[in-house]
């Protein structure tokens, strides 16, 4: 959520910022709301004094030779009065805070300066190459025909079975690789770069997708559970880690956590997108990066993120990508996002296996996240980023895609192998 105060100084300015994300702030809107509630509040301070001062009139009634009784029926008559207007204008303070409220949290973070302009991914700014993209001296193939020739280990007429479309069903060697991408991940952000593990519920309420923005805007893209409490699928270990500080006061800062968990989305807006194999499904598994830093820091710890799921690609010896997402790509909850690009032989293509983002302190205020700040002594918000470190599922579909060779056998990279009891080869 944007700062109130900050949107009340500088309505114009953020206005013209938030057009970068394609954001038309309505200003009239907000420039009515604001003066009811301000007027609102100047009536209900204006009837507190007079209340204040009509409390005082007992004395100088009975002054005036009125009985005490009578004075204190008369005062007692004024204050009822008094207090039936307070009420009532507390109720639509209330409601008018309320109104701006539920605004407020529909509005989308502000992007950074350094976010290039531009309508749709088409205008997102490479930024960096890792590796040449694969080429063989034989038609390349998908991950589904990698799948389908070997022994069926890529199900996906079993999870329509199970469970409907978008759900696969891995097996055998595929099944392995798929949990030693997980391991390798895993080990290589615990051991190497210094996150602290931690196991999250992936059903998560309300509360919590508010705190991080996936509520109210984006409901028709989450899974909701039926029955009378508030819960649904988490779409991203992001959910559940970063609100492990919703109303809470942090006292030290970084922290960094990874978690592996399944992931859960609807794939609403994604219509005939995808349809065909992993890259697009209801149910995956990601490795979660999160940070919690200083506001002064947050900057870096986007680019120290972002390197470490870089470091995965590089260690895989997958080429891929670096790209700065343009305002118009640019996610709701988002100030600043890398994405990661891996190239796929089997599409000819580049596509997301990654996104960093750097969220400034708009969860923060919505989950009222703080730190104490040792050098003000104050409670302040905190920054918070987050990134996949990486999407297994995808990552899966890239090994299969650059390692596979012309008999449909798949070399298992280097790093793997020690996570895949020393095969090197599935054939």
């Amino acid at each position: 959520m944007l700062d109130p105060k900050l949107l009340r100084a500088e309505t114009a300015t953020i206005a013209e910022k938030l057009k970068i994300k394609g954001y038309d702030l309505d200003v009239a809107k907000f420039t009515a709301l604001e003066a009811r509630r301000k007027q609102s509040d100047i009536d209900t301070q204006t009837l507190r004094a007079e209340r204040k001062s009509a409390s005082k009139k007992i004395g100088q009634l009975v002054g005036q030779g009125m009985s005490v009784d009578d004075a204190k029926a008369e005062v007692n008559e004024t204050l009822a009065k008094i207090d039936l207007q307070v009420d009532k204008l507390e109720s639509e303070a209330s409601s008018i805070q309320r109104e701006l409220d539920a605004w407020l949290m529909s509005i989308p973070n502000i992007p950074d300066p350094e976010v290039p302009a531009g309508a749709d991914e088409d205008d997102n700014v490479e930024v960096l190459k890792f590796g040449e993209p694969k080429r063989f001296d034989f038609e390349a193939k998908d991950h589904v025909s990698l799948g389908e020739n070997k022994g069926n280990e890529l199900d996906f007429a079993a999870g329509v079975k199970i469970a409907g479309s978008r759900f696969a069903v891995l097996k055998g060697g595929i099944a392995r690789l798929h949990r030693a991408l997980a391991q390798f991940m895993l080990n290589t952000h615990i051991d190497k770069h210094g996150y602290s593990e931690i196991n999250v519920p992936v059903v998560v309420n309300g509360d919590s997708l508010r705190g991080t923005g996936q509520l109210p805007k984006f409901e028709e893209d989450l899974f909701k559970l039926i029955g009378e409490r508030d819960f649904y699928l988490a779409p991203t270990a992001e959910v559940p880690v970063t609100n492990l500080y919703r109303d809470e006061i942090v006292n030290e800062l970084p922290q960094k956590f990874c978690a592996h968990t399944n992931c859960f989305r609807s794939e609403a807006g994604s219509a005939g997108r995808d349809t065909r194999g992993m890259i697009r499904q209801h149910q995956f598994e990601k490795v979660e990066l999160i940070h919690f830093a200083r506001p002064d820091q947050s900057n870096q710890a986007l680019e120290e993120l972002t390197g470490h799921a870089e470091a995965i690609l590089q260690a895989l010896e997958l080429p891929y990508r670096k790209v700065i997402l343009c305002g118009g790509d640019l996610g709701f909850s988002a100030r600043k996002t890398y994405d990661l690009e891996v190239w796929l032989p089997g599409q000819d293509k580049y596509r997301e296996i990654s996104s960093c983002s750097n969220t400034g302190d708009f969860q923060a205020r919505r989950m009222k996240a703080r730190w104490k700040n040792p050098e003000t002594g104050k409670n302040e918000y905190l920054h918070t980023l987050n990134g996949s470190g990486l999407a297994v599922g995808r990552t899966l579909v890239a090994v299969l895609e650059n390692y596979q060779n012309a008999d449909g056998s798949v070399d298992v990279p280097q790093v793997l192998r020690p996570y895949m009891g020393g095969l090197e080869v599935i054939s």
